[in-house]
């Protein structure tokens, strides 16, 4: 209850309560209505965000080869073209047909939409170099300097790479190259991070295709990736990828390919309600596609995800996801892979065929109390010929309780040998088992558990 410091301000309370009282019976709601009126007419009105009428013609500006509004085939024409609808609200940058070859990533601003020409548009990477740091740099400075920076230009995506003289730690750090004398360059931001020569550090031209953080409602949609795998060092998808994204929001990608990247095809990393929809990433070294850590609510639907390590990597704290109607083929460790908490999800109606090891892997993270994969659905799904001859469909390790595997089809065209359709360590908790149908294994069911709930 509010403290009322006399009664003049009392009765000012109640009188202006009941004005109030009335001038709501007047308009026929309450005072304590869920649902405020709908918004059935909306004006652009400065300041809203949440709504705005379904303009007929937005902002457009075309990115082309030898036509269009901005003309040319690196990564600095393409983000001249997003920076300056972004400036303007929001709008489309449009990639016409050419092969444009990146120095360094593109970032995405906030409210933008990147659509392709589909095939017609691809985005690649020259080959990446590598050379060591030859003078200490502390974690306030904004400047290295390197061995042999002759492979090197300003305007360069970098990565720096050490080990923590303090803790033996990783130390990775990106940023840009924007200034120089020699092999002396400048950075576009401080490093944070002591690159001592102790460490090892090295500075390697590695960097995602398209990037962000901190934005929000972004489409990428219809362009081909490429990420030149051939010719460039593995970069690690908490880093890298064709897409990589830290600390986003409402990202959706839709039609677009991820290929050929040494390290993941989309990796997002604390992003939230992203959504991946009829794209294909094929032949990257390392993941498909990446949910990353703490990521909520992300949908994964009618995608082809093949001849990569593995099709899903379901990461740390991956929650509320959806993947559905995906075709997950010939991953040379496993189609789908779920652990670190990861609850809550649900897989249904995805043709997962050929993988390595395992169709669907549970993990198990042995790191804390309760970290497994638990409450997860997986169901209606065809899981078809997994593993070697000691391969399983669904392997479900650790403590992975509450799981439902319902309405599988696991099939094996090759030899039984001792394939196995599903199979459950001895320390998993409940799993609700139901119309799965299994057949061409040497064993249908293992189940190791002494007291199966």
């Amino acid at each position: 209850m509010p403290h009322f410091r006399t009664g003049v301000d009392r009765r000012r309370f109640l009188s202006a309560f009941a004005g109030t009282a009335a001038m709501t019976a007047l308009s026929g709601r309450s005072v304590l209505a869920d649902d405020p009126p709908p918004v059935t007419n909306p004006r652009a009105t400065d300041g809203d965000e949440r709504f705005e009428p379904n303009w007929d013609e937005r902002l457009t500006i075309s990115v082309g080869q030898k036509s269009g509004d901005l003309i040319g085939q690196t990564d600095k024409v393409i983000q001249a073209a997003l920076d300056y609808v972004a400036r303007l609200g929001g709008g489309t940058v449009k990639v016409l047909p050419g092969t444009y070859t990146f120095r360094n990533a593109v970032w995405m601003p906030s409210k933008v939409r990147l659509l392709g020409s589909g095939t017609d548009s691809i985005i690649t990477r020259l080959p990446s170099t590598r050379t060591e740091l030859t003078l200490d740099s502390d974690w306030y400075d904004q400047e290295v300097t390197l061995k042999d920076g002759h492979a090197f230009q300003v305007g360069d995506g970098v990565v720096f790479q050490a080990t923590n003289p303090h803790n033996n730690g990783a130390i990775v750090i990106k940023r840009t190259l924007v200034a120089r004398n020699g092999n002396r360059f400048k950075l576009n931001d401080g490093l944070r991070e002591n690159l001592w020569l102790s460490g090892k550090p090295s500075c390697a031209s590695l960097f995602p295709l398209l990037t962000s953080e901190h934005t929000a409602d972004v489409i990428i949609e219809n362009i081909t990736l490429d990420g030149n795998r051939e010719n460039c060092e593995n970069f690690n998808g908490n880093y890298g990828g064709c897409i990589f994204l830290q600390d986003c929001n409402r990202y959706t990608f839709r039609g677009v390919t991820a290929r050929n990247y040494n390290g993941d095809g989309i990796s997002f990393q604390i992003c939230h309600d992203v959504v991946v929809e009829n794209c294909h990433s094929h032949d990257n070294a390392d993941l498909g596609v990446h949910p990353g850590s703490g990521s909520q609510r992300p949908i994964i639907r009618g995608n082809t995800l093949e001849r990569n390590s593995q099709g899903i990597f379901w990461c740390w704290g991956v929650k509320y996801g959806l993947a559905e109607n995906n075709i997950i083929n010939g991953n040379t460790l496993y189609g789908v892979s779920i652990g670190h908490n990861d609850t809550d999800n649900v897989m249904r109606n995805n043709q997962i065929r050929n993988s390595g090891k395992f169709g669907i892997l549970f993990r198990d993270e042995n790191r804390g109390l309760d970290f497994w994969a638990n409450r997860n659905v997986i169901e209606n799904n065809i899981i078809e010929n997994s593993g070697d001859d000691d391969g399983a469909a669904i392997e479900v390790t650790g403590e992975t309780k509450d799981i439902r595997l319902v309405g599988n089809t696991i099939t094996e065209t090759r030899a039984a040998a001792r394939r196995v359709g599903i199979r459950i360590g001895e320390k998993v908790g409940k799993v609700d088992l139901a119309d799965n149908k299994i057949s061409g294994v040497a064993t249908q069911i293992v189940d190791r558990r002494v007291n199966p709930v």
